[in-house]
């Protein structure tokens, strides 16, 4: 059995809500790292609008993490590139329900960050996802 990832929760900080400050990774997990993947399906048709988008871009990380061994759990880091921050911030309940059916009501720690433009056309965001993914028996990459 491994040992469970450990929220880092520096003293005296806020509790965070919908996201971690950090965590420790135990020895014995390897680390997959995915690309910048936008709200699209394996067609590269893309979903459309924000919320949805979102929600098909959190799937594909998933999909990449899962591909590797994991799962939603696993997910440590997860990094949103947005080309409307306004956009973001009116979709914020949306948002939520959409984490919660994809992912749960697991947080990995979260960066997001307001980019003036993304490569593919139509995209509204971008995720980036860093998992902490115990190794299976056999598993090679």
């Amino acid at each position: 059995m491994s040992l469970p990832l450990e929220r880092v929760q520096p003293e005296g900080w806020p509790r965070p809500r919908g996201y971690s400050n950090g965590f420790r990774v135990p020895a014995g997990r390897d680390l997959v790292l995915t690309a910048g993947v936008v709200g699209w399906d394996a067609d590269e048709t893309m979903a459309d609008g924000f919320v949805a988008q979102f929600e098909q871009a959190l799937r594909n990380v998933l999909a990449v993490v899962t591909a590797a061994g994991g799962s939603a759990h696993d997910l440590v880091r997860l990094t949103i590139y947005v080309v409307d921050r306004e956009e973001y911030l009116g979709c914020l309940p949306a948002l939520g329900d959409a984490w919660k059916r994809t992912v749960g009501r697991h947080y990995p720690a979260m960066a997001l960050v307001q980019v003036a433009g993304l490569v593919e056309p139509g995209a509204r965001l971008e995720m980036e996802g860093t998992a902490a993914v115990v190794p299976s028996a056999g598993a090679s990459g």
